[in-house]
């Protein structure tokens, strides 16, 4: 009797059906009972009926205030746009939304519930995965926020600086054709501020759209004053702390950011061998009709010995750093290089003598030639072997990645990979080219800009973790930080215990400037600079130019007039302004009112792929600063990728803006929008290709309450979600159901009046009937299971519990058990339909109060519209928003009476399968025969629901002088259902149906069992479109067997009719 909700591992395939559909297909039924789906194939699509064009709707109601129902008439069916219209403005006017920073200060930690949003990039809009994460920390912070706890949502974007820069220097070059060195620093800050006052705001606008219920008095910006000040706090501590340090380190460079970039900013890809690969920094190789360039190959050379006839062949996979090398290194134990120790090598470019040094942990002497080039500046290891053994640290490449002035006039100035093609030309006419083979490797990209990053020496600001990591590591050992699902904690100590010193300044001009200035006197001039590392005590950390200034005298010595102090021109890591986010949103370092009443916040929901990059800084930088966990569970919901497995990207052109799923989209639209893109042609192609099959209408119109519940369907912990936009869609048609349901229930209590204390009248009345105490009972069990699921973060089964409740106890059953009832105004029934009447005013009102979290907009909307509402006394709330949520009370679940309903409904759903499996007319009562060993007294106390439900015009419990001619359901061993067929069916009629049946189902199994015996089919087929052939085969002979019991029965039943 259970309706399934729309669901998102929903297979498609011919014809997957059940055991009992399939013999209610057999019998006559007819086809099986679609799921709700939209964009069905063409071929099995049913004829449309034309669509009255939709008129555009017109807001009555003024920004701001509260909808008047009493003047907008109850539409005949769901409509999201008119539905969804002016509660956000209005909900936003009324400080619903607003965090009460008194009334969170006389609460304890236990009855506040805070939350910030992760901060989205203020360069971009938000995706299905994005509104994913709003759908699931929204639906928390209205549970909470009905629950009467103290409650906070803060949102907020972040200056994404790389990502930022990036788009405005594109922006300056095609509007402008500058560079933003042709404005300066100061005047392309400027640009960027009115870039994001003209452009930065599309997020908020999508929230609005979602339902967020953030405080947007309190919407913060990473850039903003306060945020910058706890930026330039938290720098300042850790310097006077010992945390922070500036140092010249080989660390991670992209040439296409000129900037540096933390460890956890680099992707990796494995190359098995040689690999062409496009490289945008660069003009293109001209040896490559694509313009590509060589990876995956090792390249050995020979260095000349010094005063001998005699070379040492070494290989390399970037053959360009061979500039750099400054010795080159063997195993002292081989013998093949003895007479080599301590003798040099002539650099055959630059003429250097290079070392040959010994080094047994470096060098495998059975690797290879046994000899290894060391490039202490452009490599990991002979980063080590350099300090070791006190060589020369040679930079070769510019920021850009140009060779340097180490390049002499052959190379200097050649882009890197031009010059590793030059200098294999060079070395092969000096007959030093040894060779070319193949290489397994792994190349290290920037996450953020694709290039290929090289390992390169320059000085950074560093902060180091070792010991906030261990303070992180601890609290989640201790319990003290939960993390869900807790698999993922191993992944949390396997970063944390391996923590390596954090890089944090970028060599980029939009960004918080780091708060460090470099003093020298005039009179030194240029002889002290800054990046020499001998004087990096000049380096002057402090919260202020003129704190600065004071600092650098007392250190200098100097007079005012004589100092000369210049700011460090690199900003700050962006993760490290967002590490800050939890406590500077509430005015750290001051001491405000809204860092008592809300730091530390409760739970920080986010995806699992920023575990590292925020999550952990979070923790890490909250402990270290505030001594506080800055929240003491984290959720991780599952990355959201597309139907295909794929993750969401505009690099790949499956993004979906979750405004056209609210607002619906055409397909000329969608296709549009990749063609303003930057994507290749080629993945246009494909993604126009993907957007035509599946979505040839476009996106039809679903509305937020839709999008929201639909995403909250596919939150299954721990595991990827493979999203097919199409089951999202489905949940529209609940949505419609849920308004029909309620405004047909309406019509039921239009004579009702409630009370404030109606529940309870009710259930002290004495007048309800079982089906009455079995809705309240089955009320109580689904308010039970959705706030047992919301507190566990279980918020797919809390959208199943209370589509259950809606779909099958109130529509399906509660519903259809009351019409007889309702429809009987006798003085006689009075008090039982008042019973009915409440108990679904009850039901309604507290189960729109259950979905609200999920679904604001249309719960509203429906909730304002029960009859009684502004009479409820001064409980009342204003909004559903603000009325409390339903809580489970244990003395109104009745486990007997569900109990007895299972067998009633059991034998409904007989009574329901017989009259379908004999084709009966639905307007035709029929006469029913009930067999019970043990639930005689049940069944008779409620025959009329059994009348009701089954279409019975009569309904018979365990008489002796039950006719022939009646059909059979046999329901379990103590449970069986008869109907009595005489007059009711014409078994000619339905023996020559089935035969017909037969014929059509006999074709297309012959013709599977024919391809299936054809020659070379076991060897060509794969094997998932020969599983599917064998599910086929075998749902087409079950149907035939089913077709011959029907035919057989029937006949049967003839025989007896013909006596």
């Amino acid at each position: 009797m259970t309706e399934p909700a729309p669901a998102p591992a929903a297979a498609e395939g011919e014809p997957k059906l059940s055991k009992n559909q399939l013999k209610k297909l057999a019998k006559g039924k007819g086809k099986k009972k679609e799921k709700p789906q939209w964009n069905l194939d063409k071929k099995k699509e049913a004829p449309k009926k034309k669509v009255e064009k939709k008129e555009p709707f017109v807001n009555p109601t003024p920004k701001g205030e509260k909808k008047d129902m009493s003047k907008l008439p109850f539409a005949d069916s769901y409509d999201p746009t008119a539905v969804e219209a002016s509660w956000q403005e209005w909900w936003e006017a009324s400080d619903f939304y607003k965090g009460n920073t008194e009334y969170a200060l006389t609460k304890s930690q236990e009855e506040k519930f805070v939350m910030v949003i992760p901060p989205p990039n203020v360069t971009g809009s938000l995706h299905l995965g994005h509104a994913l994460t709003a759908a699931v920390e929204d639906t928390l912070t209205r549970w909470h926020r009905m629950k009467g706890h103290a409650t906070l949502y803060v949102p907020g974007t972040d200056h994404a600086g790389i990502a930022t820069q990036s788009i405005v220097e594109k922006m300056l070059m095609k509007n402008e054709n500058k560079t933003r060195h042709d404005l300066g620093r100061e005047e392309f800050i400027k640009k960027v501020w009115e870039w994001k006052g003209d452009y930065g705001n599309k997020i908020t606008t999508q929230l609005r759209s979602l339902g967020s219920s953030v405080d947007w008095s309190r919407e913060r910006f990473t850039m903003d004053d306060m945020l910058s000040k706890a930026v330039c706090e938290a720098f300042n501590r850790f310097h006077e702390k010992g945390l922070l340090y500036r140092a010249n380190r080989l660390g991670n460079w992209s040439c296409a950011l000129k900037s540096a970039i933390s460890d956890i900013e680099v992707d990796y890809i494995d190359l098995e061998g040689r690999t062409f690969l496009e490289v945008k920094t660069h003009k293109g190789n001209p040896n490559d009709p694509k313009g590509r360039y060589e990876f995956g190959t090792i390249t050995s050379f020979a260095y000349p010995i010094e005063d001998s006839d005699e070379q040492l062949v070494v290989a390399t996979t970037r053959l360009e750093t061979m500039l750099g090398d400054s010795a080159v290194a063997v195993h002292p134990e081989d013998p093949r290089y003895k007479h080599l120790h301590g003798k040099k090598v002539v650099h055959p470019f630059s003429g250097r003598k290079i070392p040959i040094i010994t080094d047994p942990e470096l060098v495998d002497m059975n690797f290879g030639t046994g000899a290894v080039k060391i490039t202490p500046a452009h490599d990991p290891n002979d980063y080590e072997c350099g300090k070791r053994h006190g060589l020369e640290f040679i930079t070769v490449l510019t920021s850009d990645g140009a060779i340097n002035h180490h390049g002499g006039d052959e190379f200097q100035g050649l882009m890197r990979y031009d010059a590793r093609i030059a200098m294999e030309e060079a070395l092969d006419k000096k007959g030093l080219l040894k060779g070319k083979e193949p290489n397994k490797m792994r190349l290290g990209l920037c996450s953020r800009s694709g290039d290929i990053l090289e390992p390169m020496i320059t000085p950074q600001w560093y902060v180091n973790c070792s010991g906030m990591a261990k303070r992180s590591t601890d609290a989640v050992r201790n319990g003290e930080l939960k993390i869900i699902p807790a698999d993922h904690e191993k992944t949390w100590f396997n970063w944390l215990d391996n923590i390596r010193d954090w890089c944090i300044s970028r060599q980029l001009w939009w960004g918080h400037q780091i708060p460090a200035w470099f003093a020298t006197t005039k009179a030194e001039g240029e002889t002290i600079t800054k990046n020499d590392m001998a004087h990096n005590d000049r380096w002057i950390v402090a919260r202020s130019e003129a704190d600065a200034k004071e600092k650098a005298l007392k250190l200098l010595g100097c007079t005012e007039d004589e100092l000369v102090l210049e700011r460090d021109a690199d900003v700050l890591d962006t993760w490290f302004s967002s590490g800050l986010f939890p406590f500077s949103v509430m005015g750290w370092p001051d001491d405000t009112a809204d860092l008592k009443a809300f730091y530390p916040t409760s739970l920080l929901e986010t995806g699992l792929d920023i575990l590292f990059f925020w999550v952990a800084r979070m923790v890490m930088m909250g402990l270290e600063l505030t001594d506080t966990l800055p929240f003491h569970t984290v959720f991780l919901h599952a990355m959201v990728r597309d139907k295909e497995g794929r993750k969401m990207s505009k690099s790949l052109g499956n993004v979906i803006d979750p405004l056209e799923v609210i607002n619906g989209c055409s397909l000329d639209a969608l296709q549009s929008r990749l063609d303003s893109g930057n994507l290749p042609e080629k993945e246009v192609a494909r993604a126009k290709k993907n957007n035509q099959l599946e979505f040839p209408d476009g996106i039809p119109e679903c509305g937020s309450d839709a999008l929201r519940f639909g995403l909250l369907a596919y939150t299954v912990q721990g595991r990827d979600i493979n999203l097919d936009v199409k089951v999202v869609v489905a949940y529209r048609n609940f949505c419609n159901k849920l308004w029909n349901a309620t405004r047909f229930a309406l019509r039921y209590l239009e004579d009702f009046a409630p009370t404030a204390t109606l529940m309870e009248d009710l259930m002290s009345s004495g007048k309800m009937a079982n089906r009455d105490k079995y809705m309240i009972s089955r009320l109580m069990k689904g308010v039970e299971a959705v706030n047992d699921n919301f507190t566990n973060y279980k918020f797919g089964d809390a959208q199943q519990a209370a589509y259950q409740l809606w779909m099958n106890d109130l529509c399906a059953v509660y519903l259809e058990l009351i019409k007889p009832i309702m429809n009987d105004t006798s003085e006689e029934k009075k008090d039982a339909r008042w019973a009915a009447q409440a108990t679904l005013w009850v039901s309604l009102e507290a189960g729109l109060r259950l979905l609200h979290p999920m679904m604001p907009f249309v719960t509203e909307e429906l909730w304002q519209r029960l009859p009684g509402r502004g009479t409820l006394g001064e409980s009342e709330k204003p909004s559903i928003m603000l009325a409390p949520y339903p809580e489970c009370k244990e003395e109104y679940k009745n486990e007997a009476l569900e109990s007895a309903m299972t067998t009633i409904m059991d034998v409904v759903g007989a009574c329901r399968s017989l009259r379908s499996s004999y084709n009966i007319n639905n307007k035709v009562l029929t006469h029913f025969f009930v067999k019970t060993m043990d639930a005689e007294e049940i069944v008779k106390a409620q025959i009329d629901d059994i009348i009701t439900l089954g279409k019975a015009s009569k309904v018979d419990v365990n008489i002796d002088n039950i006719p022939e001619s009646v059909g059979t359901s046999v329901v379990n061993d103590n449970l069986t259902v008869l109907i009595d067929l005489k007059g009711m069916v014409d078994y000619k009629k339905e023996i020559a149906r089935l035969n017909k049946e037969m014929k059509k189902t006999k074709g297309p199994l012959e013709q599977l069992e024919k391809k299936m015996a054809s020659d070379g089919y076991i060897e060509k087929v794969p094997e998932d479109l020969k599983k599917e052939n064998v599910e086929k085969q075998e749902a087409y002979k079950k149907k035939v067997i089913d077709i011959e019991e029907a035919i057989a029965n029937f006949e049967k039943l003839l025989s007896l009719e013909d006596k």
